[in-house]
């Protein structure tokens, strides 16, 4: 009996290739090294999918396995405007019918407004240009689109009570990001619940987490700290993970009243009261 496996991302398909034509060239992990001139260890990275080569190495990479500038094509329809760590999460995220979300500090990219997501990158690149702050936010808020598809997922949303009393961007901009998140949740788009700081310890108070279940796949579940993240769908991880957030779900309040809680915090921030 087959286990049921998370979709391959594009990148996992183009390292599975890799590893194919590696070894139909009779070539180790190590021999491909030494004529693209990287370590072994980049090689594995390159065929599990967690790294793609830069455009001198794919070259090299097709010359060593006489490929034909194979490799070297296809890298450039797989280049993600996204950070390393969260180019394969981002991709799935596309794919998943049901997704998980939990917030520990901010909001979740796929909800972030313009201005809320404009603030971050700004506390996060000090020596920006306009141009650079703008393309982020472009390449960030487009995720939104994900809730306006025809074949939409459904979407739960678990905030630490930390992410709605933040003020990110100050007053008017917070209060903009709250309320846009609770018009998602009375329009029936996302499932919205806070955890309040009156639970104290919960299980997920390490660390964000996005879980995705997917129509005929196993599910992924997806950690991420400073600069990086973590994919992970070996199912005894995806299981504790599924758990840890079903024990923070039930610590928190009810939709009807984590609305109550993001709208009159909404109000707050627009009269300066934190």
């Amino acid at each position: 009996m087959s286990v049921a496996r998370r979709p391959r991302t594009p990148r996992e398909k183009y390292g599975e290739e890799l590893r194919l034509r590696r070894v139909a060239a009779g070539l180790t992990q190590e021999q491909l090294g030494e004529l693209v001139v990287c370590s072994p260890t980049l090689i594995s990275h390159y065929e599990a999918g967690r790294r793609l080569p830069k455009p001198d190495d794919a070259r090299r990479i097709d010359l060593a396995l006489k490929t034909d500038g194979f490799f070297e094509r296809w890298l450039e329809d797989l280049e993600s405007k996204y950070a390393d760590h969260f180019a394969a999460a981002a991709e799935l995220e596309k794919q998943a019918t049901l997704i998980r979300l939990f917030a520990l500090t901010l909001m979740p990219g796929v909800l972030q407004t313009d201005g809320y997501a404009r603030a971050l990158f700004r506390a996060y690149q000090p020596n920006h240009t306009t141009e650079e702050l703008d393309e982020a936010v472009v390449i960030r808020t487009k995720r939104r689109q994900l809730l306006d598809r025809s074949a939409r997922p459904v979407v739960w949303t678990l905030l630490d009570e930390a992410v709605v009393r933040r003020c990110v961007g100050g007053p008017q901009v917070m209060s903009e990001q709250l309320n846009a998140v609770a018009d998602l949740a009375e329009a029936g788009r996302v499932r919205l619940h806070v955890l309040p700081y009156g639970v104290g310890a919960h299980s997920l108070m390490e660390s964000l987490l996005t879980l995705m279940s997917f129509a005929d796949s196993a599910p992924a579940a997806y950690v991420e700290g400073f600069m990086t993240g973590n994919l992970m769908d070996d199912p005894a991880l995806v299981g504790h993970c599924e758990t840890a957030y079903a024990l923070a779900l039930s610590d928190a309040l009810s939709q009807q009243e984590s609305l109550a809680l993001v709208r009159a915090a909404a109000k707050e921030h627009t009269h300066g009261q934190q």
